[in-house]
């Protein structure tokens, strides 16, 4: 338990001075936006680039570990769908939104960090190659979903190319494909541009704990805390109970690498589900209350999964 405890700390002791430099104005609450663009756009598409530059891309793409992963997230959804329908009454759209709370991961901001800090950079191949089709599928399955089931919504190929935009303009996978293009040509980086890329991927980890911690200040609970906890436990404890069922039980993937996929499943909910929320204007305060109460428990649940999985 002192090594979860090891692991976790740091983690979470560079959330809250995010969280309490904005809180007592230390730092500026306007300035964790440009510091969560920067981790997003510039510093984590160099540490994906110099990664998959560096890695065993036979490995990295490991369908036993990348099927389960979404498989299990899809069905994260549409449980999250029906029980927001069922049991909270909500319409079909907001449920969509509420089902995205419980599915969508922040692989990225919290993800990364956890998974170098628990395993070091030999888990890295893996788990970018998840992240690489994190928004691919998930928003897009999303969006589309969300564009079939509200009475407003605009005809299913626009949805579509919005989709693939938002997917092809961002920089993460701008980031992945660069990385695979110079694996497979052979690049060799010289020493200044190695530097550059290593100084730019040791970036990501205090940015992004520091940054995910100051927005936090910018959620509060509401009213519908209710649904968000559910959202929360739905992402927190069935994303990754159905990862392991099936790596383990199922696939019978070795603990040492199925481990990867399955504590990257157990992330909290990225803030992309507040963006999806607002873009639509469905469930916004729902999905809001998720990523606050998702991240501040994952302090817990991380660490329980960490003992299950042996570290």
């Amino acid at each position: 338990m002192f090594a979860i405890f090891n692991i976790i700390a740091p983690i979470f002791a560079l959330m809250a001075f995010g969280y309490g430099a904005v809180r007592f104005r230390l730092f500026p609450a306007d300035g964790i936006k440009s510091l969560i663009a920067f981790v997003n756009n510039f510093a984590t598409p160099c540490l994906l680039f110099h990664s998959l530059l560096t890695s065993d891309l036979r490995t990295a793409f490991n369908l036993a570990i990348i099927g389960p992963f979404y498989l299990g997230a899809l069905v994260c959804f549409v449980a999250g769908i029906l029980i927001a329908i069922r049991f909270f009454g909500n319409t079909p759209g907001v449920a969509v939104s509420v089902g995205f709370s419980g599915t969508f991961s922040n692989t990225v901001l919290v993800g990364l960090p956890i998974m170098a800090r628990a395993y070091g950079p030999e888990s890295l191949p893996v788990t970018l190659s998840i992240i690489g089709l994190h928004g691919a599928i998930l928003l897009t399955s999303a969006m589309v979903t969300m564009e079939l089931v509200r009475r407003d919504g605009q005809p299913l190929g626009k949805t579509l190319l919005v989709a693939a935009r938002r997917v092809l303009s961002n920089p993460l996978i701008w980031g992945i494909i660069a990385g695979m293009i110079g694996y497979f040509s052979g690049l060799q980086l010289i020493e200044p541009v190695e530097a550059f890329f290593v100084m730019m991927s040791a970036a990501v980890v205090p940015a992004a704990l520091f940054g995910i911690g100051g927005a936090l200040n910018e959620y509060k609970l509401s009213e519908n805390w209710k649904q968000a906890l559910v959202a929360s436990v739905i992402k927190l404890i069935l994303h990754p109970a159905l990862a392991y069922i099936m790596m383990i039980w199922i696939l019978h993937v070795p603990m040492e690498i199925a481990r990867y996929g399955i504590l990257l499943s157990a992330m909290p909910a990225g803030v992309n589900v507040y963006v999806f929320a607002t873009y639509y204007n469905r469930g916004a305060s729902v999905a809001a209350n998720t990523v606050l109460i998702a991240t501040i428990a994952s302090a817990v649940t991380v660490s329980a999964w960490l003992f299950i999985l042996g570290l």
